[in-house]
């Protein structure tokens, strides 16, 4: 099977849903000619008009706020916000708008929207645009939150967002954006809701997000030369979350560590570690539930600094042998 990039399975996604059905577009800051903050929708422009593809203001409460009103009359429009962090600006329209309108109309009407962002450190992005907020709307009751980690999971996971009559926040981690995969060239769906078992193991379940799916897989390859077998689970959709999935494993294992970028405090690690704590797998636990998050400082823009505020392999590692050595 080819292989595509994160990026490029993103722009698929969204050219296969737009040639099926005119009712989906896209809009969003420099989308069209430039393609994109970071090229995600180069070269959209020319396949399908700037009718389709709308460059707008910079201004993401418009936006966010264009979409919300497409949506209600029967558009399924696709925003893209430049970074992650710019969602603060939007939050009203997203909180008190977008989740809320479907409820307050009784069902009779919804709003189809995909609001698509790039999150997270490690481009030197500094402060302001490389946060991880994703636990700010996974809070919202009417949000989906959906954190692919990998191009194929992208795809499939875009094309559910999109079908969705609900509004979707998709977070697309910068640094997953040049990694490759294996990706079906037919359109295909991931449903929303459903983890993924990325490494199977018997002795301590990691349960990570995003760029940190990668990591925790690194870091259960040097475990594995210990004797230590990780099960790495991908929820792959925070809102709503799989919890079975988690469950299982942790019951298997005995043992948890929950990793994410995010700061730690007030992470959706505390979620999961929540859920797990009171959910039937806590009679199985042999050790705390360990979690693992960002540390509670603005990213720095020098680029070691920027590396120690969020978990890297090594702490993933660190963090399962505490957990085996736990009596």
């Amino acid at each position: 099977m080819r292989e595509l990039t994160y990026l490029e399975a993103v722009r698929e996604a969204m050219s296969q849903e737009m040639r099926e059905n005119n009712d989906v577009f896209l809009l969003g800051e420099d989308i069209g000619v430039y393609g994109g903050a970071f090229g995600v929708t180069r070269g959209m422009i020319e396949e399908f008009g700037p009718e389709r593809i709308r460059n707008t203001p910079i201004s993401e409460s418009a936006i966010t706020g264009g979409a919300v009103g497409a949506a209600l009359t029967g558009m399924r429009p696709i925003l893209e916000l430049q970074f992650s962090d710019f969602i603060t600006i939007a939050m009203d329209q997203l909180t008190n708008q977008a989740a809320k309108l479907r409820y307050m109309y009784g069902g009779k009407g919804s709003v189809p929207m995909v609001l698509r962002t790039p999150a997270g450190s490690g481009t030197g992005a500094a402060a302001q645009h490389s946060q991880s907020l994703e636990a700010w709307v996974a809070h919202i009751p009417g949000l989906k939150v959906v954190q692919p980690s990998t191009a194929y999971d992208a795809k499939g996971l875009l094309k559910a967002a999109i079908d969705d009559d609900n509004p979707v926040i998709f977070y697309e981690h910068k640094l997953l954006y040049k990694t490759k995969c294996e990706v079906p060239e037919e359109p295909y769906t991931i449903p929303i809701g459903k983890a993924d078992i990325k490494r199977s193991g018997g002795d301590v379940t990691i349960v990570a997000t995003a760029i940190m799916v990668h990591r925790a897989l690194e870091a259960a390859e040097k475990l594995v030369k210990e004797g230590i077998e990780v099960e790495v689970i991908d929820p792959r959709t925070l809102v709503p979350l799989d919890e079975e999935t988690i469950v299982e494993s942790v019951k298997k294992t005995g043992r948890v560590v929950v990793v994410h970028e995010a700061v730690k405090r007030g992470g959706y690690g505390g979620e999961i570690a929540s859920m797990i704590a009171e959910s039937e797998a806590f009679d199985f636990l042999d050790s705390p539930i360990k979690r693992l998050g960002g540390l509670p400082v603005p990213i720095p823009y020098n680029p070691k600094l920027e590396k120690a505020t969020v978990p890297q392999v090594d702490d993933i590692v660190e963090a399962v042998k505490e957990t085996i050595r736990f009596k």
